[in-house]
């Protein structure tokens, strides 16, 4: 069985980027670790507590199986035109030395014996700083831990957006603006493994539904959450039952274990 370690932002990207791979990982026996760089005090639209968005995160990754939770140690740095002051005690991510974080992560890998580390795209998905920075440490970390195999979560661009323009209309996204989602992301032509999560959707909006401080916060992404965590679960799991990755330097996919097949055998069988 294999040890994968899923490097997040904040709380709560864990379910909407890996929640149903994690789900299947831990359903197959696989050992997985959730890692989070920031605590969630600062996002979705609102300030929160951010031991209230580390104790949803933990209940979050109970619901997905996960067997261990870490907060790496930095602050959240908001997305948007200004970065905010680092709190008492702590750096905002986006100001945090690289080399620091990747060796924070790095001994994390080494003490898990990790075989697979899930990281993000060189976009940050739509170019969020913390986003950005999960790549850059995600990377250094996995050649400093030794051999660890790095897939970066995303999302196919043509997808997102066909997909912005409605939910922007419906006001049910706000922040993010159209140049964002034409350069973010991945193309599908880059995108190495797709995984097909819908029988664990259940789990999955049930791991979303978990993280009540986004669910029941004001604005446009509170409204869009509340839609998602009430929404019937085939209906969820159409919507939210592909997760996508890029493998790095990769000539060709190759298939992890019994979940990360490569994208053009996602109709086919699962191969070992």
């Amino acid at each position: 069985m294999a040890t994968v370690v899923a490097f997040h932002a904040h709380p709560d990207d864990e379910v909407l980027l890996t929640g149903g791979t994690l789900a299947r990982l831990a359903a197959e026996g696989h050992r997985t670790v959730v890692v989070v760089a920031c605590c969630g005090g600062l996002g979705r639209g609102v300030i929160a507590d951010p031991e209230t968005r580390l104790a949803e995160l933990r209940a979050s990754a109970a619901r997905l199986g996960v067997a261990r939770v870490v907060h790496l140690g930095y602050a959240d740095s908001g997305h948007g035109p200004v970065l905010y002051p680092d709190p008492s005690g702590q750096v905002r991510f986006a100001r945090a030395d690289p080399d620091e974080a990747a060796g924070k992560l790095a001994a994390l890998l080494r003490e898990e014996r990790a075989d697979l580390l899930l990281s993000y795209d060189p976009q940050g998905h739509y170019g969020h700083r913390d986003h950005v920075m999960v790549h850059r440490v995600g990377a250094r970390a996995a050649g400093l831990a030794g051999p660890v195999r790095v897939l970066e979560g995303t999302a196919p661009r043509e997808t997102i957006r066909r997909l912005f323009v409605p939910t922007r209309a419906l006001r049910l996204v706000v922040r993010h603006d159209l140049a964002a989602m034409r350069a973010g992301f991945t193309p599908r032509s880059a995108i190495t493994h797709r995984v097909d999560v819908r029988r664990f959707a259940a789990q999955k909006q049930a791991a979303l539904a978990a993280h009540q401080t986004p669910v029941y916060g004001r604005g446009r992404s509170g409204r869009l959450f509340r839609l998602l965590v009430r929404l019937p679960v085939p209906l969820y799991g159409l919507i939210a039952g592909r997760e996508w990755y890029a493998e790095p330097g990769a000539q060709s996919a190759r298939p992890i274990g019994d979940v990360l097949q490569p994208a053009a055998q996602a109709q086919g069988t699962v191969r070992r």
